[in-house]
């Protein structure tokens, strides 16, 4: 036989399904109503009050990426992990982040000597893929290290696409000088 009892396992406000606030009086429902009737029959300030809204928000974004402020920084590159995989990546020079320039250098030696270009394209490929391995096994490393039973999913991506780009490019902005000792904690 079933009961109907609310268990104490589950509180009823945060039970699946549940809105979390109560059912707004008519009298605040109407009221609400008639607000946004206002503000879609003036659609030019709806959209001026939007678009200050985007201004700000934006400001606020790029002077978390600047900063590397957590709270302004979006969901990707909030916590711990992601701080410590850009301090790894930010405090080395790369090859893979020298490739782009060099496909320019690769390409007017392929214009001069196809053969010896087509070798430099080779050489920079193969060169750039043991730099991502490489910097997959670092970063998973310290990760490992220095927050043990933090997930290390979606890490190896974040690191090599940050790896990738030049180091004036990267947003977040680099924190750390290239060949500087990272902290013992990031917490």
């Amino acid at each position: 036989m079933l009961s109907t009892k609310p268990s104490d396992e589950t509180p009823s406000n945060t039970a699946p399904g549940k809105k979390g606030r109560p059912t707004p009086s008519r009298k605040e429902a109407e009221a609400a109503a008639r607000a946004r009737a206002r503000n879609a029959a003036d659609p030019k300030a709806r959209r001026n009050a939007q678009k200050s809204q985007r201004k700000a928000a934006m400001a606020d974004l790029r002077e978390g990426y600047k900063t590397a402020d957590e709270s302004k920084l979006p969901e990707r590159d909030k916590g711990p992990v992601k701080r410590l995989v850009r301090d790894v990546v930010d405090s080395r020079i790369g090859f893979a982040e020298l490739f782009a320039p060099l496909l320019v250098l690769i390409l007017i030696m392929s214009a001069v000597n196809p053969v010896l270009g087509q070798g430099m394209w080779l050489m920079a490929v193969v060169l750039v893929v043991l730099d991502i391995v490489w910097i997959r096994f670092k970063v998973r490393r310290e990760v490992r290290r220095r927050l043990p039973g933090k997930p290390l999913k979606g890490i190896t991506y974040y690191a090599v696409v940050r790896s990738l780009q030049l180091r004036i490019l990267r947003l977040p902005k680099p924190q750390v000088k290239i060949g500087q000792r990272l902290p013992d904690t990031y917490r």
